[in-house]
């Protein structure tokens, strides 16, 4: 995967190649919950709701949003 911000780091990468938000936010949930509290996943998503959608998944599941740059977004997983 090329494109992304290089002064991110990140402990997986999680592309959702071009699924639909439905599809993409609940394998995002999959892998999320793989993680360990605090790491930080990178997640690219070329839907066109997704600048919209991530950022509310964010919100709404406690995850934080570190930085946005569509494609492409940070998340850090919550630490509980």
């Amino acid at each position: 995967m090329s494109g992304f911000p290089r002064h991110w780091d990140f402990d997986d990468v999680f592309d959702s190649v071009d699924r639909g938000c439905g599809d993409f936010i609940l394998e995002l949930r999959e892998q999320m919950a793989a993680l360990p509290a605090g790491a930080a996943i990178m997640v690219a998503s070329r839907d066109a709701g997704a600048p919209v959608e991530v950022p509310a998944w964010c919100r709404l599941t406690g995850h934080t949003l570190v930085e946005a740059q569509p494609p492409f977004y940070l998340i850090r997983k919550r630490k509980d």
